[in-house]
């Protein structure tokens, strides 16, 4: 007692030399990067640089960067410090697309946390690196075409009349639904059937185990987000996974019951499960038209098991959170706008009317309802930033600024989606932006809800079918309109790595 008691003040000593060493050391060096290279900066704080706003919950990561971006959108290039890194912001449409498409060879990372060993899920497409990228893109790739999707319709459509069967009785009772908890519901029954081969049935038990692992995953986790987006050598250092063991363990037997059951019994289904035991069996999927032929040397590159089951998972995490908050905006500013609302079902009754059904084709000839969908996606882009590293040092072809090697790129998808410049009076809910007219008007590098590039969304096509069969099946026999409890401004949920309504959204439903 006597000896801890005297140690105290040298701990205390040391502690302190510890920190003013270590504050001279961020300021006279560490925080110093951006001045040095000449490139105007936000003023950082120590220790933690421009980020405690995200960390403490202040702001949601889509309100840090917009704030950055219309305070300081006059720069083409802005430099930040998340933590100790700096991260450049690209604020230029002509800059972002030499980053994302002309330079891409020296910009092909994301930066962001991936390690197999302490974390398995984590080797999927949108996390992988350089190589490792590009061969399970080139294998996944022929898994999204067109041809692929259609023959995934029927379980997309089937999941779509369910969910019309459970919105008609709710209308029927005049009800205040949950839009977003009903229609993550009807997303976890498409992603667990089309990626697992699973029927889990979210309507008739809205607490089904892939349900409470789907909300467990995406519980808010400021500190923790912030490590896998801006500081993912932290967990790299002490290997620390970002993906909890229990929902590790989970989703991988999960998936290999599912394999071994199907293989033992000779099942075959089409759906991306049976895609990607190709893939492990052939290391190529069977051919469509839009992928001629097989390449048979791909066979030396297998996906293994585990591969397999992160690019699975991968797939229940777009699909689960990203659809379902697509729709729930989409129909938040459909109750408030009646006559967008109206106008898009009188199209989806028209082509209804016309094929006799919902059919793939009927689905992809809605042309407003696709213009109201790219409106969603443009006041609430899913990801609000891409993140890319320079991988060599490289000078941008209308600048002076060579990129060292090594530097962090965050694009505020965010920011450039509500900026007024670009998208006048960008609060408005206005489908016709996206009129051809309109489209051609603007820069193609400042609408960006799924990325751009050679890593563009590879599962685009498909999340867009299953967030047009959700909005169809909800309007076409039902209105919906703002409740009392239905705020006027939406607030987004902090500490989420994806926009999110803070604490849902309830809407009133009735018949037509």
């Amino acid at each position: 007692m006597f000896l801890t008691t005297w140690l105290i003040p040298d701990i205390i000593a040391v502690a302190s030399l510890i920190t003013v060493g270590l504050y001279f050391y961020y300021k006279l060096y560490l925080f110093k990067f951006w001045h040095k290279k000449g490139i105007f900066y936000v003023k950082p704080s120590f220790p933690t640089g421009n980020i405690m706003p995200i960390i403490n919950g202040k702001l949601s990561l889509a309100e840090f960067f917009r704030d950055i971006y219309e305070h300081n959108k006059h720069h083409r290039l802005v430099g930040i410090y998340m933590l100790y890194k700096p991260y450049l912001i690209v604020n230029d449409p002509n800059l972002i697309r030499d980053i994302l498409t002309k330079e891409f060879t020296n910009f092909h990372d994301r930066g962001i946390f991936y390690n197999e060993e302490v974390d398995p899920l984590s080797g999927h497409l949108f996390q992988l690196p350089g190589k490792k990228w590009r061969n399970l893109r080139v294998k996944l790739t022929p898994t999204f075409t067109s041809g692929k999707i259609k023959q995934f319709f029927p379980i997309l459509n089937e999941a779509g009349n369910i969910l019309a069967k459970y919105l008609e009785e709710e209308a029927r009772k005049g009800s205040t639904i949950d839009v977003k908890d009903i229609f993550a519901r009807y997303s976890t029954d498409i992603i667990m059937s089309v990626a697992f081969g699973i029927s889990c049935d979210s309507f008739k038990e809205p607490n089904n185990e892939f349900r409470y692992w789907g909300k467990k995953i995406f519980d808010p986790k400021p500190l923790w987000n912030a490590l896998i987006l801006f500081a993912p050598q932290i967990l790299n250092f002490f290997s620390i996974s970002y993906t909890e063991k229990s929902v590790t363990k989970f989703f991988t037997n999960m998936f290999k019951q599912t394999v071994k059951y199907r293989e033992s019994n000779n099942i075959e289904r089409k759906d991306f499960l049976n895609l990607l035991i190709q893939l492990m069996k052939n290391g190529y999927v069977d051919a469509d038209d839009e992928s001629l032929s097989n390449n048979v040397n791909a066979a030396k590159n297998k996906l293994t098991m585990m591969e397999a089951a992160a690019q699975a998972y991968v797939f229940f995490l777009a699909g689960f959170e990203t659809s379902s908050t697509t729709v729930t905006f989409c129909l938040y500013e459909l109750a408030k706008n009646q006559d967008i609302q109206n106008k898009v079902r009188e199209e989806i009754q028209t082509m209804i009317k016309k094929n006799g059904d919902l059919t793939y084709n009927a689905l992809n000839d809605m042309n407003y309802l696709h213009k109201v969908i790219s409106e969603t996606l443009r006041k609430y882009p899913p990801v609000v930033i891409l993140n890319r590293i320079c991988t060599n040092d490289v000078k941008l072809s209308t600048t002076d600024f060579c990129i060292p090697k090594g530097t962090c790129i965050a694009i505020p998808v965010f920011g450039l989606h509500r900026d007024s410049n670009i998208f006048p009076n960008p609060e408005k809910f206005d489908p016709e932006r996206f009129s051809e007219e309109n489209i051609k008007t603007r820069h193609p590098y400042v609408y960006l809800p799924f990325g751009e590039g050679p890593r563009i969304c590879i599962g685009l096509r498909f999340g867009l079918i299953q967030t047009k069969i959700a909005i169809i099946n909800a309007l076409l026999k039902n209105k919906f309109k703002f409740g009392p409890n239905t705020p006027s401004t939406l607030e987004f949920e902090k500490g989420s790595l994806i926009l999110i309504g803070k604490g849902g959204i309830h809407l009133n439903i009735e018949p037509i």
